[in-house]
């Protein structure tokens, strides 16, 4: 189409011998709703960041679309069964219609998580992960994870207001998974969640490493050799017992910033980890 055409006419043309560059123009931000090789802060949230969690179920909710592209497309290797203790290549999603963008889709949500109970049991806790339906129509998904979280005694279920428009690329992504792990499991546990945990002075965590083709296992073996012990991998290989046991480590090990600054300035200010 003509308006399409003169649109991508900006991202090809030629070099031409003696000019400084060719005048292409990149690196612009995604327009939300329209599929593109770049993220939105739905994909920074449910693809890089709460993904590769492994013993959690997260939920992409809202039309199928957005859970299907994001489902198994990064290699974030990790050990466990799929459906009894790792859940990260099945995809869940809400499905939305037309007909939950009326009425809303709090009820679809609510039978969701009751069937992923009963499919999962051994699921350690559940993630929803929204899409852009679901803040423009005002769904309270706080309110059905509180209620669900209460009804199945005290399980750990994380409301993620991570919709694509409200960040066309994936970093502010990052930044409100980060802060759904401050909210939902920092702030609900404390740091005494888990009395058998017994901590060493030792005690490292490796942040931002999605242990993308198993490279977190090898900064592992490293320092691990070195005499440290890993309490955490975020996310690669992760579990929400890590997660809860973050707070005791003596140091975050940094390896992807741009992912994970927001939560290891938490940590930094509120619990002392340098």
């Amino acid at each position: 189409p003509e308006k399409t055409a003169k649109r991508r006419a900006k991202h090809l043309n030629v070099h031409e011998s003696g000019k400084s560059d060719c005048g292409v123009k990149s690196n612009l931000k995604s327009i939300p709703g329209v599929m593109t090789i770049r993220g939105c802060a739905y994909a920074g949230s449910k693809g890089v960041v709460w993904g590769p969690i492994k013993d959690m179920v997260h939920i992409s909710h809202g039309p199928v679309g957005c859970g299907q592209y994001s489902w198994g497309s990064r290699r974030n290797y990790y050990v466990g069964t799929t459906g009894i203790d790792t859940f990260v290549t099945l995809q869940f999603t809400s499905d939305f219609q037309e007909k939950d963008i009326v009425f809303g889709g709090d009820k679809k949500l609510i039978k969701l998580i009751d069937e992923v109970q009963e499919l999962f049991p051994l699921n350690n806790g559940i993630t929803i992960q929204s899409e852009c339906p679901i803040g423009l129509i005002g769904d309270d998904i706080e309110a059905v994870s509180r209620a669900k979280s209460k009804e199945y005694d005290g399980k750990t279920i994380v409301p993620v207001r991570c919709e694509g428009f409200r960040g066309v690329s994936q970093s502010l992504g990052h930044h409100i998974a980060n802060d759904a792990v401050r909210d939902w499991i920092f702030d609900k546990n404390g740091t005494d969640s888990n009395p058998k945990f017994e901590p060493t002075p030792y005690d490292v965590a490796i942040i931002g490493d999605y242990n993308i083709g198993g490279d977190a296992w090898s900064s592992r073996i490293l320092l691990e050799e070195m005499g440290l012990r890993v309490i955490a991998q975020w996310s690669g290989d992760g579990s929400l017992a890590e997660l809860e046991a973050t707070p005791k480590a003596k140091l975050n090990i940094l390896h992807c910033y741009r992912s994970m600054n927001y939560i290891s300035r938490h940590m930094e200010e509120k619990f002392g980890i340098p």
